[in-house]
């Protein structure tokens, strides 16, 4: 737990640059797959600073709204400005989800083709980078959408969320990631997280196991974590 949403973006960035090394040490290059949202943008120009080689890295999109090119709310946008413009070295080679394509099904399967050619099939990535709504969305898999229960495929076509379709990975490409970064921020979170340590699986960020993952969280968003709950009602228990 860290004190402060600062203190967690350095940590974050520790985290992430250790095991991008990590892989490259590992498999002579590494995968990273960063997701979108508020959280990311201080961790990300904190990894800018860190000693990687980055010619080595291959950085992915775990989600993305379909938008114009340029648009402020791609999440593009956060990954170049927060990461990719503030690196004084070689720079990854970036992947970015076509977005733009006329055809967003289309573009879901040729970004999960390009996961195969990058890593092979079943394609399992060396780092995913997450973050939780306060509804206990993750990447762009948000309660109630049917991409929660696709297990065919990698990436897929959200329906509208905050007004927007979505492209993003699905769980079984998440889950079979060979680390999970949890990052978590802010009060308004602390209730959802909550239940997602619980296990509590009608909250999407519960589906994915808990090994494998390293939860970085700010003080705010754990402050229920570790308070009593009422017991489960004896009719409801196993």
């Amino acid at each position: 737990m860290l004190d402060t949403p600062d203190a967690l973006a350095e940590r974050g960035a520790d985290v992430l640059a250790g095991a991008l090394r990590d892989a490259i040490a590992g498999r002579g290059r590494a995968t990273l797959a960063v997701s979108g949202g508020r959280t990311p943008g201080a961790m990300l120009a904190a990894l800018a600073r860190r000693e990687v080689a980055w010619e080595l890295v291959h950085v992915l999109q775990v989600d993305e709204r379909i938008a114009p090119d340029g648009h402020p709310e791609r999440n593009l946008l956060l990954l170049r400005r927060s990461l990719l413009d503030r690196l004084a070295g070689p720079a990854p080679e970036l992947h970015a989800m076509p977005v733009t394509a006329a055809d967003p099904d289309d573009a879901a399967a040729r970004y999960a083709d390009l996961l195969v050619a990058l890593v092979g099939a079943p394609p399992v990535l060396d780092v995913v980078q997450l973050g939780m709504g306060p509804d206990g969305h993750t990447a762009s898999l948000v309660p109630d959408d049917p991409v929660l229960d696709l297990t065919d495929r990698e990436v897929a076509v959200t329906q509208a969320y905050q007004g927007r379709r979505r492209l993003t990975c699905t769980f079984p490409l998440l889950a079979r990631a060979r680390q999970r970064v949890w990052l978590v921020s802010g009060a308004a979170k602390a209730p959802a997280l909550a239940r997602v340590h619980a296990g509590d699986r009608s909250l999407p960020a519960a589906r994915l196991p808990l090994q494998d993952s390293h939860w970085l969280l700010d003080r705010a968003a754990a402050a229920e974590l570790d308070r009593p709950r009422a017991p489960m009602p004896e009719e409801e228990r196993p």
